[in-house]
């Protein structure tokens, strides 16, 4: 563990607090301006949550808050942490890029907040940026060697070549992956992801995750990607064929199944957020558990709808497994309870009164109104935080805070 951190430090950081409120945005900004003056820097972050939009200059200025108003009770933040270094991991951040964000924010700190950004001031931020760069790199580096101890695992970026390509909605492909130099893989918990180097014509590298929507199987790896309509990535991946070569992190993410579930499953899902909810029941079912599984899923009508045979085909004589679809506006031509279960959208009422709230674990994916809405009912309902798992795609937000 690094050395606690001294009391003025504690003290000035927490004095920082209104001036972050006020300005962290555009230090955030000022930041990854000075870092991304670096292409070796620049291309660890996954661009596109730097668009208009800002989503991950919003998302770290929000962590750095809650770094700043917990200053004195890190166990607080243990679990974005955890988040964090999964994160990093899947990135391939290393021990050697900490130094250049610690010049970057300071740098940014003085420069936004100029007379305030005293050399006590900074020198507070100093220790305490590399207290947590400390907590981080240590678990970094215990999951990396995690990754490299285990059956089929690897460091780095390993070339993966699509092996099948298989259309599962209108908007939504599965990839399966095999590793082009034969060997194994390592099993994955259900729920976690993979991240991608993508080397796309005329663009500066790619990084995305994608989850895994296959249950391990020490072979190859699936992944279910829907194609967005401005999608850089997602539409790049769409137009490859079996043969592509892709490189690709080893298995990463906070967000997986229990191994050995004790208590009622409920897998919730929105969208394309049902790719880790699939793998998860494909392993329940090879691992013949016993507990009552609810599988949720709401998405817009059948053409949206992907992997609903494959689903139905798993839960075909596993009467401890139970499916529920709902699509939010049925073609013409769709039939109630041969295409789908429910018209509309999940809601809170439907979702209390058809689930095991009081005992069960819920593993929610989705779009984040759907998940702001999920997890705020199970909460109100009086669900236990430890019994709400969830995942999202992009940068964490204010549903973390919600």
């Amino acid at each position: 563990m690094p050395q606690p951190l001294s009391a003025q430090t504690i003290a000035l950081v927490k004095a920082t607090v209104p001036a972050i409120e006020a300005h962290g945005l555009d230090i955030v900004r000022e930041m990854y301006a000075r870092m991304f003056q670096n292409p070796e820097i620049r291309d660890l972050f996954n661009q596109s949550h730097q668009d208009g939009a800002e989503a991950q200059p919003r998302a770290l200025t929000g962590a750095i808050l809650a770094y700043a108003n917990n200053i004195d009770n890190v166990t607080a933040l243990v679990p974005a942490v955890e988040r964090i270094a999964q994160k990093h991991v899947g990135l391939q951040i290393l021990p050697e890029h900490y130094p250049h964000v610690a010049e970057a924010l300071l740098g940014a700190i003085r420069a936004v907040l100029g007379d305030a950004a005293t050399d006590e001031v900074l020198e507070a931020w100093g220790e305490a940026y590399w207290f947590l760069a400390n907590i981080l790199i240590a678990r970094e580096r215990r999951i990396y060697d995690e990754q490299q101890a285990s059956e089929g695992g690897w460091n780095g970026w390993r070339a993966f070549r699509i092996d099948e390509v298989i259309r599962e909605s209108s908007t939504i492909a599965s990839f399966v992956l095999r590793p082009v130099d034969g060997g194994p893989v390592m099993a994955h918990k259900p729920g976690q992801y993979l991240t991608f180097w993508l080397e796309i014509p005329g663009h500066a590298p790619a990084k995305r995750n994608y989850s895994i929507s296959a249950a391990p199987n020490g072979r190859t790896y699936r992944i279910s990607v829907k194609r967005e309509p401005q999608g850089l990535a997602s539409g790049w991946l769409h137009e490859q064929a079996p043969g592509a070569v892709l490189k690709i992190a080893a298995p990463a993410g906070e967000f997986f199944l229990a191994e050995r579930p004790e208590r009622p499953v409920v897998l919730l899902s929105g969208g394309v957020g049902l790719t880790p909810m699939v793998a998860m029941l494909e392993a329940l079912v090879q691992s013949g558990a016993q507990v009552p599984v609810h599988y949720i899923h709401g998405t817009h009508d059948r053409d949206t709808h992907a992997m609903r045979a494959h689903v139905r085909a798993l839960a075909e004589g596993q009467p401890q497994i139970r499916v529920t679809d709902f699509h939010q506006t049925p073609l013409a031509d769709e039939v109630a309870g041969r295409d789908y279960d429910h018209a509309g959208l999940i809601t809170e009422e439907w979702l209390l009164a058809n689930t095991p709230a009081g005992e069960a674990d819920y593993y929610i994916c989705g779009p984040r109104p759907f998940l702001r809405a999920a997890v705020a009912a199970l909460s109100l309902a009086g669900v236990p935080s430890d019994r709400i798992h969830y995942e999202f795609f992009g940068p964490a937000d204010e549903l973390l805070a919600a």
